[in-house]
């Protein structure tokens, strides 16, 4: 096991009363005997640090001298307010930009509605490439950017790609025909492909994991209010009489507002807990104390290979990835179809870009989930579950009511939309479940590679000749949430199994389970199966 370096300690930590001058002493040798004792000294209090087998661990371990700091007593409520002031820091600019990310799924929606398709010819399938061909540039582009997203400051390299894609969906208004709105599509997915794993990054290197859900949660909720927002702005935008077609209005609008956000989030959004801007040294150091029990650590620029290694050992990965797939084939139709499955049942086209909005109403969910997860650590899988049902038997009401059954078809169509709160908590299992920097973003991006596989399946699923009741689209959604729920309760086995076996190892150990150093590994930069310390959340 690897020691941290001496390179971790800040010169303004190190006494200056070590050793005294003598009368008679040169002052330069004075100087360099006292930096060798000093050394000594934090060399001996830094070896109980335990860290990765690549020998450095988080870079939280700066702001502190020893293990022992990280435990340091603070007054509840003084806690309490910081966690208020970080919750202003982060929240409200992770919520509006993922409003805008939803909003962006469903412009090609409601620019169909305004005449896309007619004005440059788009036959057969090519709709449904349009729809899909944003996810190829996302999955081309998921690893790497997730590797430059450790190597560069989270918070910039997220405001410049938010600002990059806004440009993207400026330029795809000018598009003339199908392949010109391809590749300005591919692009737009490339520079998306940050967003959702940058999110999760930020929300596990500021919040404990009891916080995690309920932080993902407020954000992920913006998915409501950025449905709820595009079918406004579709409305307003389908109003505008000019020279343009409105499909053209609905690129540039959304892409402007899309550009103004990423410079704002570019300047203003933290990097980390350990340089943010807004937080006094002692501010740092409790917010990174708050940590401790994750056992997950804030951050490590170095990217490690074994940690890599494991990542593709590790049984949780596969797991994850399904969990994308078959979450986002449903997204991936619904996200696209929607509207034309909402004019389907008779509704005008400007009324049915206002039929979107009670679709975004998913905050119900959310708050369930704040409530329960208080009372107990282990609920997560079962809320999965829970929000599930809604959409089971959603998919199954579209699939079996009689197509003039209105009212019945668009309850039925209003109760697909919980599956965002389930994604939620399969992102909180993620984050909560996966310990060491490197392992972290590999695994985020695997997630999000199933994402893409699930988007881009999803509305090849519904077939132009079968609009627009879709047979083939719905029963791709009922399938997808019946695997899901089988995915959910393998992980919810192996995680629970997992930690009864550490338990059991670690109660024959001298001190049992209350002796545990938590201090030692809190930021080692372990992975999950490193850290003896680490226990899974299911």
């Amino acid at each position: 096991m690897g020691f941290l370096s001496r390179s971790h300690v800040e010169p303004d930590q190190i006494s200056s009363d070590s050793c005294s001058p003598t009368y008679d002493a040169d002052p330069k040798d004075e100087i360099k005997t006292t930096a060798v004792h000093q050394e000594d000294v934090a060399s001996q209090e830094h070896s109980k640090w335990q860290v990765s087998k690549a020998g450095d661990g988080d870079v939280a371990m700066a702001l502190f001298h020893s293990p022992t700091e990280v435990h340091e007593p603070h007054d509840p409520a003084e806690v309490a307010k910081l966690v208020r002031k970080i919750d202003f820091m982060i929240l409200p600019y992770l919520a509006v930009c993922y409003a805008f990310f939803y909003i962006d799924k469903t412009t090609l929606s409601y620019a169909a509605i305004f005449g896309l398709r007619d004005d440059l010819n788009l036959v057969g399938t090519q709709y449904n490439w349009l729809s899909s061909i944003f996810y190829f540039g996302f999955l081309a582009w998921a690893i790497p950017t997730n590797f430059l997203m450790q190597k560069f400051p989270v918070g910039r390299y997220l405001g410049a790609n938010i600002f990059m894609w806004g440009a993207l969906l400026m330029c795809q208004a000018a598009a003339k025909n199908f392949t010109q709105l391809a590749v300005l599509r591919a692009l737009s997915g490339a520079a998306e492909a940050c967003s959702d794993p940058s999110f999760m990054l930020i929300t596990a290197m500021w919040y404990t994991r009891r916080q995690q859900p309920v932080r993902m949660g407020l954000w992920y909720t913006a998915n409501g209010f950025g449905i709820a927002l595009g079918g406004l702005l579709g409305y307003g935008i389908g109003n505008i009489k000019a020279s343009l077609p409105s499909w053209k209005f609905e690129f540039l609008i959304i892409g402007a507002l899309c550009c103004i956000w990423g410079v704002v989030m570019f300047i203003l959004i933290p990097d980390s807990p350990v340089t943010a801007k807004g937080l006094t040294l002692k501010q740092k150091r409790m917010a990174v104390e708050r940590l401790r029990e994750n056992q997950t650590g804030v951050e490590n620029k170095h990217l490690k290979g074994y940690q890599l290694r494991e990542v593709f050992t590790d049984i949780k990965t596969p797991l994850f990835f399904l969990l994308g797939v078959v979450g986002n084939v449903p997204n991936g139709g619904i996200s696209n179809f929607g509207t034309i499955i909402i004019k389907g049942f008779g509704f005008s086209t400007l009324v049915t870009t206002l039929m979107q909005v009670p679709y975004g109403n998913i905050l119900i969910c959310v708050f369930l989930n704040d409530h329960f997860a208080k009372k107990g650590a282990q609920t997560r899988c079962y809320f999965i579950l829970i929000f599930l049902i809604p959409n089971i038997c959603g998919s199954f009401g579209l699939a079996f009511l009689a197509a003039d059954n209105k009212a019945g078809r668009l309850i039925c169509y209003y109760l697909t939309g919980p599956y965002n709160a389930a994604f939620v908590m399969i992102l909180s299992l993620t984050t909560a479940n996966t310990a060491g920097h490197t392992k972290k973003v590999v695994t985020n991006a695997i997630l999000f590679l199933g994402y893409c596989t699930g988007n881009i399946a999803g509305p090849f699923f519904y077939k132009t000749d079968q609009s627009p009741r879709y047979q083939l689209g719905i029963w791709s959604m009922i399938v997808s949430h019946l695997l899901e729920v089988c995915v959910i309760i393998t992980l919810r086995v192996i995680l629970s199994r997992e930690n009864k076996r550490r338990d059991r190892v670690q109660s024959q150990q001298p001190g049992g389970l209350e002796g545990r150093d938590l201090d030692a590994t809190a930021f080692s930069d372990m992975t999950d199966r490193e850290n003896a310390n680490f226990r899974y959340i299911y």
